[in-house]
């Protein structure tokens, strides 16, 4: 096998200039050496600006969904090196969660009851914000719904699970009115019977106001007079053993604050 020819420019440098012939690969070396640890160090700067972020988990009530999502945007444009992880999901769930030992930060809940089941779990409770029920039925209300006592007809009614503070409201304000509701299902949380009656699967829902306001044009609001009956309100706590007990604080005021008030207002939430 022959060598490979070394061009006859080269051949002569090498043979008649050594020495130049040899700085001219230490110079060529140390380029390539250069580039190479200016990637590994780029690199490292990428890992390490990756590292440095910090992840807030908030378990949180569905009926927060639209308004802690712009809460979280806000929060992260305050604090960019922070990302905002939210669960949504059904309040005596995310209760149950904690009690099993989930690790988070925060928990907002759609009323006291489940807040009170982790207790030993989670710092001071504080209200910032209340909610109430309303009726929505899918648009043009093709079962000519006009009043909480309609929904003891013969209607296809959906409401929440009595376990869940949606379905714990539901049993005050019909009790309370003495309307005798028989629903064709319970959810597990108010975002559920939402979808039902958006889908067209149910005459009417008991939702809150604002989940109510978060659908627009996709139904039609019957409010009633006896809702006042079941205000909830909405506590806030850190979470005992947060993974970022400081941030945890943050939020919680954060949320209980000027900005979390305008935006919770905005989405149909009332003060406590």
């Amino acid at each position: 096998m022959h060598q490979e020819e070394i061009p006859q420019s080269r051949r002569a440098l090498r043979f008649r200039y050594p020495h130049r012939y040899a700085e001219r690969v230490v110079h060529s070396s140390k380029v390539v050496a250069g580039a190479l640890l200016a990637l590994v160090l780029l690199a490292g700067c990428g890992q390490a600006g990756s590292e440095q972020q910090r992840t807030l988990t908030v378990l949180a009530a569905a009926s927060l969904t639209e308004s802690f999502d712009e809460l979280g945007a806000r929060f992260t444009a305050e604090h960019p090196d922070v990302r905002v992880q939210f669960d949504y999901q059904g309040s005596s769930t995310l209760a149950e969660q904690i009690k099993q030992g989930r690790p988070a930060d925060v928990f907002a809940s759609a009323d006291e009851k489940n807040m009170a089941k982790v207790r030993e779990l989670v710092g001071a409770p504080q209200s910032f914000a209340t909610n109430q029920l309303t009726i929505v039925v899918p648009p043009g209300n093709p079962g000519g719904i006009g009043s909480l006592a309609d929904l003891a007809g013969d209607h296809a009614v959906v409401v929440c699970a009595p376990e869940v503070p949606c379905g714990s409201a539901t049993r005050k304000v019909t009790q309370a009115a003495g309307v005798q509701v028989k629903p064709v299902s319970e959810e597990n949380d108010v975002k559920s019977v939402l979808q039902k009656v958006v889908a067209g699967e149910a005459d009417a829902g008991l939702v809150y106001v604002t989940d109510a306001t978060a659908a627009g044009e996709k139904v039609q609001v019957i409010d009633f007079p006896e809702a006042r009956q079941a205000v909830n309100a909405y506590p806030i706590a850190t979470v005992s053993g947060a993974p970022e007990p400081e941030l945890a604080a943050q939020f919680v005021e954060f949320a209980r604050g000027p900005v979390g008030r305008e935006i919770l207002t905005r989405h149909g939430f009332g003060t406590p």
